[in-house]
């Protein structure tokens, strides 16, 4: 079992990890007895079902694309602060910030996030989102458990895709709280992507081989970047930069996969390694416009989507 005084050794520097890959996978579970009691208390409260959804007639009445994700006051972590200590109090994920952003880096946002299995999706729904490159099901979800990021498969991306005109001052760090095998929505990463900087969503990638993608930005530029799948046990957890771009297919297992997500900033520019991180990115380290996928009113009006088509 881990523990905050036992995970200090980090290994390889973390600050190397994401100027070489993007990412950082950290060599050990975080505590699993942690991330198994979260994980039922999280069960106790909530059933990810069709029971979550909407009727499509009730939805008709009223589509709502924005403000439907977890925020300050809707947000189902909130009730497990305590919880939370095998993450935040770890001393190897203590390490690993500190060094990459500096001894007083801020949480910006933490949540669950949840995909939802085939079986849980409601067949009118499922023609709808097919092939859609977003698939966030918070629109579809009543509004009481909107409490909870719920997705059936997202396409490569960029975690600055929600942050407009705001630079790279932050990680992602995810936590899954169960094993996550090839079924389970694994994520799916590209190592070396974030050297290209933002680029706006949907990001232009083609198909080298079973591993290896061909990324072009617009301004360009073009880099061969190496597809690896984020399966663990429970208590995995990865960090990475919010140019790095991963995705997920869809949840083909039987049951739910329930994970952490943390975004997490320095004070400072100039704390931490994140800066020699940035340093060594070949393109623009903000943009005005993140993604061109959505309508006016937030709904989707493009399809394709190429993780699908990864190989794991």
């Amino acid at each position: 079992m881990s523990t905050a005084a036992e995970n200090t050794s980090l290994g390889p520097s973390v600050t190397q990890a994401l100027i070489s890959d993007g990412a950082y996978r950290f060599g050990w579970p975080l505590d699993p007895a942690g991330a198994t009691a979260l994980l039922n208390k999280i069960r106790a409260v909530r059933s990810f079902d069709e029971s979550l959804f909407l009727e499509e007639e009730v939805f008709d009445l009223d589509p709502q694309y924005r403000g439907v994700n977890p925020r300050p006051g809707r947000n189902l972590l909130e009730r497990f602060d305590e919880d939370l200590a095998f993450v935040e109090q770890d001393g190897g994920v203590v390490s690993a910030l500190t060094e990459v952003l500096g001894p007083d880096y801020v949480i910006m946002d933490r949540k669950i996030v949840c995909g939802v299995p085939s079986r849980s999706i409601p067949s009118w729904l499922k023609a709808r989102i097919e092939g859609a490159p977003v698939n966030n099901l918070g629109p579809y979800v009543k509004p009481e458990y909107r409490d909870v990021t719920y997705f059936y498969g997202i396409d490569f991306h960029q975690d600055i895709i929600d942050f407009k005109d705001r630079e790279a001052d932050f990680v992602t760090l995810y936590v899954y709280l169960h094993p996550v095998t090839r079924s389970d929505a694994p994520l799916f990463l590209l190592e070396g992507s974030h050297v290209l900087g933002a680029t706006t969503f949907p990001h232009l990638l083609s198909r080298k081989d079973a591993q290896t993608w061909l990324y072009d930005s617009r301004d360009g530029q073009s880099v061969a970047v190496r597809q690896t799948v984020l399966t663990g046990q429970a208590g995995f957890a990865a960090l990475w930069h919010p140019f790095t771009l991963h995705g997920t297919q869809p949840d083909t297992a039987d049951h739910e996969r329930i994970s952490l997500r943390y975004l997490i900033s320095r004070r400072s520019p100039s704390a931490g390694g994140l800066a020699a991180v940035n340093a060594a990115v070949r393109g623009p380290l903000l943009l005005q416009t993140t993604r061109t996928d959505l309508a006016a009113d937030g709904s989707a009006h493009i399809k394709g989507n190429l993780v699908r088509t990864a190989d794991g």
